[in-house]
């Protein structure tokens, strides 16, 4: 009873019409997987031409179209890209920029040769004039002086309310820029700034803002503001006059911040009188967080008349007044 196997012959695939494009050799036959014996395929003549692989000088123009292509998209993007691009640099940024860079050199040359001068004359200093320290100060104007001469125009209004270097005073002003401390030494008074502990570590500027008597701080501790009053006060009774930002820090944005009342309470404790000082010019310069440049323009100082009384609180609404009229007379905002 033995059984036959019967072999189904494949049907036969439909055949394809792909065009009239014609082969120029024929396709090598495949072979389909099958359950015995291995049954041949040819496929369409037509079809073999269409997915025949193309020879190459036709890969060769592709390429070369597809290159041209690219380059070009490229190109096209790159300039896109450089005129939108937050980081492109205007003519006038690349001048101010370009401008910061002289301003430091030229600073930093006239900071080593006067600081030798400041080293030279201080035990001098300390023998004959350790707090008000005039010999130093004189250093540092021409210091000052030499340096914002050649980039900015310097004003000056109501020089007759400073008092004389002799008379003890408790100044303040607005703070908009690191130009501030410049424009200021140019005064030739022998005040005392307060500085964070951190500048001090900086070679040469560092080291001469100890010699001229800058009084340190550390931020956020209230120790250190503390014995930072208690300095003012020894020094203000001792002949020397000191200088406040009352506000602070620099103004982010050109306008006048909230006063603290360190300085009105050394003035009342001293009964020294307050000196207002208003700056103008000097954030738009050089605004506070972009001290790498320096744009063109000028700086106008005006000195207001001194304040005198015995209440902190009194004294320093006073202070701003003064100083927030001038910022709004001349353009500025307070907050």
């Amino acid at each position: 009873m033995g059984g036959q196997l019967l072999r189904p012959r494949p049907a036969l695939a439909p055949r394809l019409h792909v065009g009239t494009t014609a082969a120029s050799s024929s396709p090598q036959p495949h072979a389909v997987a099958g359950g015995g014996r291995g049954v041949e395929c040819r496929p369409h003549r037509g079809l073999s031409a269409a997915f025949r692989r193309p020879g190459p000088q036709v890969v060769a123009a592709a390429w070369r179209r597809r290159d041209t292509v690219v380059r070009s998209d490229l190109a096209a993007g790159g300039a896109a890209a450089a005129r939108d691009s937050p980081h492109a640099l205007s003519d006038h940024d690349l001048f101010s920029r370009v401008r910061g860079v002289c301003f430091y050199a030229v600073t930093a040359v006239a900071a080593i040769f006067l600081f030798v001068a400041m080293v030279v004359v201080h035990p001098l200093v300390l023998l004959f004039d350790r707090y008000r320290r005039r010999a130093q100060h004189y250093i540092a104007k021409i210091w000052a002086t030499l340096t914002i001469s050649m980039f900015y125009k310097l004003e000056v209004e109501g020089i007759e309310n400073l008092p004389p270097n002799s008379s003890p005073a408790v100044y303040v002003a607005n703070h908009q820029s690191f130009l501030d401390i410049y424009t200021l030494l140019t005064l030739g008074r022998c005040f005392k700034f307060i500085s964070k502990t951190s500048i001090f570590m900086f070679p040469i500027i560092g080291w001469a803002m100890y010699l001229l008597g800058v009084i340190p701080l550390r931020r956020m501790d209230s120790r250190s503001q503390l014995d930072c009053l208690k300095r003012c006060v020894y020094l203000v009774k001792k002949g020397a006059s000191v200088f406040f930002f009352p506000e602070g820090t620099r103004s982010k944005d050109g306008k006048l911040g909230v006063f603290k009342r360190g300085a009105f309470s050394v003035a009342t404790k001293t009964g020294a009188p307050v000196i207002p000082i208003t700056l103008l010019g000097t954030g738009k310069l050089m605004p506070s967080g972009m001290e790498g440049i320096l744009n063109s323009g000028s700086v106008k100082v005006i000195i207001h008349h001194p304040i005198e009384g015995n209440d902190a609180e009194k004294l320093c609404s006073e202070a701003r007044k003064v100083i927030a009229d001038s910022l709004i007379l001349n353009g500025y905002g307070v907050h």
